[in-house]
């Protein structure tokens, strides 16, 4: 089903950059989030939500963005900042990077969800941007896919930790690799599970 979507808010400017982030879920790693201002000469087919589409699909769409946007960039925020701060403020951190570091500033942004983070710029925030907004899909995919490679990374630093094969993301067979493994310092120690395994170990 499409939906009509009231694009006005934005009719006045050329510059406008889609936002996203990914990584609000898992219980290790940053929290990464993408800016896009695609170019409306330069076209990309395909794009739509990151969860949607195949890694190998998602690794050609990411060279196509990086290639013919008008500026694009990545940013993070640390489990140490997650921590301090709570997931939901340090994804707003990780978005405010990512527009921050655009090197051609927008003059508008269209942001992934229903809140927005703090920006100098005007913004709306569109609930299921990323498969309703092309720079927002592009936004998805970039931050997907640097988040992914860092699972990869972790996954060859920690092999038994098996990262590349659950993401970080609290599945039974990770929680039960942490249980028997123990906590690493990438961890984000203020997430329930991570917290209740240091707590057993610190009574233990």
């Amino acid at each position: 089903m499409q939906v009509e979507l009231d694009f006005s808010a934005s009719q006045n400017y050329q510059l406008i950059a889609g936002v996203d982030e990914v990584g609000r879920g898992p219980l290790v790693g940053n929290v990464v989030a993408a800016a896009v201002i695609l170019d409306p000469n330069n076209p990309i087919e395909g794009l739509r939500d990151s969860k949607k589409l195949s890694e190998k699909k998602r690794i050609l769409l990411e060279q196509q963005i990086k290639q013919k946007a008008i500026s694009w960039c990545v940013a993070v925020a640390t489990p140490e900042e997650i921590d301090k701060i709570n997931i939901l403020q340090a994804s707003f951190l990780a978005m405010q990077r990512a527009v921050e570091g655009l090197k051609i500033q927008p003059e508008f942004c269209y942001v992934d969800g229903n809140k927005l983070p703090k920006l100098t710029m005007p913004a709306e925030a569109i609930v299921k941007g990323d498969d309703l907004v092309p720079a927002i899909s592009a936004a998805s995919i970039l931050a997907k896919q640097a988040r992914d490679q860092e699972m990869y990374d972790l996954a060859k630093l920690y092999p038994d930790y098996q990262f590349d094969k659950h993401k970080g993301y609290p599945t039974a067979a990770h929680l039960s690799i942490i249980q028997k493994l123990g906590v690493l310092p990438e961890y984000r120690k203020s997430f329930k599970p991570v917290q209740k395994l240091l707590e057993q170990v610190s009574h233990g």
